[in-house]
């Protein structure tokens, strides 16, 4: 794919997220805003659009386990390559390396991915068994650090604080959706058409909600690009280049991952850094103004080489 091809396809995305920019910036629309859409993006149009179709895929063909066991294995190499690598600079603090991990290895999936991928190739199915590893196995690892590490908080002991915590990341409107997708489609469950349809009509409008909502977002906020400290740069760098590259080697070399899934995988691995870092940093009190700072310019960055990236792999 050339690189005028590539960026036709991504002209949908530059559109929607500029626009949010765009009306931001004029205060057309207040930036505040961003988090109504955020929301109805996360909470309602994305779990239908993830049921619906997961309800109707081939399970077989979805959940390609030597590609999905690939990125896993790269995912874990970039986890112990940035704990080493905090370690190697004076951090001590469990719930400090926890939220680098997350920053340099987890990718914006509902609000990014999905969005960019339905664009690209027509479907975010790709992207539904990476969701569910990173939302029950990262996501877990982490918030297991954060609980554990955060002293006094709370009621109840570490095993309660970090139960309950558990118990609401399986709960979210996006997990409950895949779980759902997946239990209705093994049992072959019969759901009227007409529940499908109001799926996919909701579903279909997650993508450019989503990424108007992280437009507006950046042009409220801004984007102090002078004040990037040099942790930020390592960082973004790593998750828009480092780990990318990390995916093509280990699934493509090691795996022998080829075609299609490889190009998606490599793709999802160049996501940005996802909005719940924010939400983490702000939860348990630890690196806040530096997680805001990496969802925003890890955002920009992603989808300026995203070009670049798909002409790369896809050629």
């Amino acid at each position: 794919m050339g690189t005028a091809a590539a960026l036709e396809k991504l002209v949908p995305v530059l559109l929607a997220f500029g626009g949010g920019v765009l009306l931001a910036r004029r205060k057309t629309v207040p930036a505040e805003a961003s988090k109504v859409f955020a929301d109805y993006a996360f909470l309602f149009a994305v779990p239908c659009y993830l049921f619906g179709n997961i309800y109707k895929s081939d399970l077989g063909a979805l959940f390609n386990w030597r590609a999905i066991g690939a990125y896993a294995a790269a995912a874990a190499l970039a986890v112990l390559a940035i704990a080493f690598a905090s370690a190697a600079h004076g951090l001590r603090e469990p719930r400090d390396v926890a939220l680098r991990v997350m920053a340099g290895v987890q990718v914006n999936t509902a609000y990014f991915a999905v969005p960019v991928f339905i664009t690209l190739f027509g479907t975010a199915a790709p992207i539904f068994p990476v969701l569910l590893f990173q939302v029950c196995v990262l996501s877990l690892v982490v918030i297991s650090i954060m609980e554990l590490g955060r002293a006094a908080a709370g009621t109840g002991g570490p095993g309660q604080r970090l139960s309950r915590a558990v118990a609401a990341s399986l709960a979210t409107p996006v997990v409950l959706s895949c779980n759902a997708g997946i239990l209705l489609n093994l049992l072959s469950v019969h759901l009227p058409d007409v529940v499908l349809d109001g799926a996919a009509f909701v579903g279909d409008s997650a993508s450019p909600i989503a990424l108007f909502a992280l437009g507006l977002h950046l042009g409220g906020t801004g984007l102090d690009v002078r004040g990037t400290s040099r942790e930020e740069l390592a960082l973004i760098a790593f998750k828009c280049l480092a780990f990318p590259l990390l995916a093509w080697a280990v699934c493509g070399v090691l795996f022998g991952v080829r075609g299609q899934w490889l190009t998606y995988l490599v793709l999802i691995a160049a996501m940005p850094t996802p909005q719940n870092l924010f939400v983490f940093a702000q939860r348990y009190e630890v690196g806040v103004d530096l997680s805001a700072s990496l969802v925003i310019k890890s955002s920009v960055v992603s989808l300026l080489l995203l070009p670049v990236w798909l002409q790369t792999v896809a050629s």
